[in-house]
């Protein structure tokens, strides 16, 4: 069994991305990871190439930033980087610059692969996902964080990345088929320094949305206040991955949360009741489950 990862990243020091951390958590189950890397304004390229692994490669690539609608310039890059795998690779293993596999879920993922390696039905594999929030310490728990997401696909140029690279699509529109792996993704996007989450607030949005959409709805001041932007969170109380650590270490700012302030909507609170007491699953889902 052959396994390609592939990812790609723009501007990754200056937006504080743990993209090193991301690619060394799935270097294990990968006989390859392909880096689509975009032009800078500050020394990714030379980040990426500081990995100290025989199996990168890099592809470097220019951002059309005039694809704003829906994010699809993000889905553009990730092609790139799914187009450069190896041809006769039968996975490729997808993650994003925020996006982190903890070690201990390597055996699972490696088990699933070779157990739905040759059943054709299966595109792809589906992951749990943990959305730490302001701090290292806290998840959210509000149901605007998505549960689930494909990560591992098959090696089909008829996959591509859909919208804004959250997930994939087939052929003509169609939804993956999916096998669930026991198995989180940890998702650490929104754990930045204030000031470099002010940063990517600025300019991520433009990746959506016009200029002027930018300067009047994102509020410009000295650092990102996550106290003003918290739902609902809730304690982590596990382990991180140990690519982490040293980055968890390094942490320089303070975020505390009382949950009892937490601001659970009528809606979500209805959704969490249904899913307790019947199994009822409400998210949204970019893809079947077999």
């Amino acid at each position: 069994m052959k396994v390609s990862g592939f990812t790609f990243i723009r501007n990754a020091v200056l937006y504080d991305y743990p993209i090193v951390e991301a690619i060394n958590s799935i270097l294990p189950l990968c006989d390859e990871v392909v880096v689509a890397v975009g032009k800078s304004d500050d020394n990714t390229l030379e980040l990426i190439q500081g990995i100290k692994s025989d199996k990168i490669k890099i592809v470097e690539t220019h951002w059309d930033d005039t694809l704003r609608q829906g994010g699809r310039v993000l889905a553009v890059e990730t092609d790139k980087a799914y187009a450069a795998i190896a041809k006769d690779s039968e996975w490729a293993f997808y993650i994003q610059g925020d996006e982190v596999i903890h070690e201990k879920y390597i055996p699972v993922i490696r088990e699933s692969m070779e157990k739905y390696l040759n059943d054709k039905k299966v595109d792809g594999l589906l992951f749990n996902y943990l959305h730490f929030y302001g701090s290292y310490d806290f998840v959210g728990t509000s149901s605007n964080w998505y549960p689930h997401e494909i990560r591992v696909i098959r090696n089909n140029p008829e996959i591509y990345s859909y919208r804004d690279a959250q997930g994939f699509r087939k052929g003509e529109d169609k939804k993956l088929h999916v096998k669930a792996v026991d198995a989180f993704v940890y998702h650490y996007g929104w754990v930045k320094p204030p000031e470099a989450m002010q940063r990517k607030q600025e300019t991520f949005h433009k990746l959506w949305h016009s200029d002027k959409w930018v300067d009047q709805n994102i509020v410009k001041p000295g650092g990102f206040s996550y106290e003003n932007h918290v739902k609902s969170l809730r304690p982590f109380k596990g382990d991180h991955p140990m690519v982490m650590q040293d980055r968890i270490k390094k942490k320089n700012w303070k975020f505390d949360y009382d949950i009892s302030f937490n601001n659970k909507t009528i809606k979500d609170r209805f959704k969490d009741f249904l899913k307790r007491s019947l199994g009822l699953d409400f998210s949204y889902r970019n893809y079947i489950k077999l």
